[in-house]
């Protein structure tokens, strides 16, 4: 698959823009295709199997579609000034309280966390640092300040509820 993907998709993308397909949406179009063929691939005992073929004809199937589905989707253009102030871009009132409640429980699970593990997941996060540089200033490998830094990131998924 990895093969047919370097050899066609340039290709593909290029006829979903043909027929009438931006940029963006034949680079989408190309990987659903992808992703279609290997979930569904030929049959095995199919008569003249040619993969090209079947990738094209996939390709053009999911475009009909896209193209169907938008054709009932109704948009409305509007300028600038109108989408700015179409949505209210201040948190609701739950959302605020959600998020103080996170920052408290991720400030909590920091704390439960050993010096050196959360050490380094700070220089890590916090301070951006590499993996290397943290490893260097704490005077450990590589390997084991990607240990301290991973471990502190399962630790905090567990702890902190992100939804």
């Amino acid at each position: 698959m990895n093969i047919l993907f370097r050899r066609h998709a340039d290709g593909i993308a290029r006829a979903l823009r043909r027929r009438g397909v931006n940029n963006e949406t034949a680079a989408d179009l190309t990987q659903d295709t992808f992703a279609r063929v290997l979930a569904r691939p030929p049959l095995a005992a199919t008569q003249n199997h040619n993969p090209q073929g079947y990738l094209y004809q996939a390709a053009r199937n999911i475009c009909i579609n896209h193209q169907r589905r938008e054709a009932l989707i109704e948009t409305v253009g509007l300028d600038d000034e109108e989408a700015i102030n179409l949505a209210d871009p201040s948190p609701s009132p739950e959302r605020i309280v959600h998020s103080r409640q996170s920052l408290m429980r991720t400030y909590q699970a920091l704390g439960e966390l050993p010096e050196r593990t959360r050490q380094a997941f700070e220089m890590h996060r916090l301070g951006e640092r590499t993996i290397a540089e943290i490893a260097e200033e704490l005077g450990i490998s590589n390997t084991r300040a990607w240990s301290l830094v991973r471990e502190a990131y399962k630790h905090l998924i567990g702890r902190v509820d992100i939804s």
